[in-house]
């Protein structure tokens, strides 16, 4: 099959699986005469085992390392897998405590201002995040104190 039939059943685009080619984790099982790139049934395999790593958040490097196990299971243990997986939960946690910081911070921010109709001038949410001493882009860690 093509690259656009390839994208089609995988659910990536033609483009993600140019991109993916370039990064090593799939190839073309051959080229045609006109040089079209085509796939094999197992390059549909491998192009949805990438999708689906991708949906479940791990990096690039992470299915690479899925793509070697998965390619010489014999040469590997479950724990060369299970190590990775249990990273990307501690990951995960540690962004969701962040998510949670910044929605406290968010609510703090609305919660100080009026939210009426005068002019924004005097708006505590302009102000907190023009405030440079808050470096609110960089740092959210004021504002999470009520420094608004």
């Amino acid at each position: 099959m093509k690259i656009g039939e390839l994208a089609k059943q995988s659910g990536l685009t033609a483009h993600t699986l140019r991109f993916y080619e370039k990064q090593g984790l799939i190839s073309p099982s051959t080229r045609s005469q006109s040089n079209y790139r085509l796939y094999s049934q197992q390059d549909l395999s491998t192009a949805k085992f990438i999708k689906r790593s991708r949906t479940m958040g791990f990096s690039l490097e992470e299915v690479e390392v899925f793509l070697s196990i998965r390619a010489d299971k014999p040469a590997h243990i479950c724990a060369d897998a299970k190590d990775i997986a249990q990273q990307k939960i501690i990951d995960v946690q540690q962004k969701i405590e962040e998510l949670q910081q910044v929605l406290v911070a968010l609510h703090k921010l609305s919660d100080a201002c009026c939210g009426g109709g005068e002019s924004a001038e005097f708006c505590s949410i302009i102000d907190a995040l023009d405030d440079s001493e808050n470096t609110v882009t960089s740092n959210t860690t004021n504002i999470q104190e009520g420094v608004v």
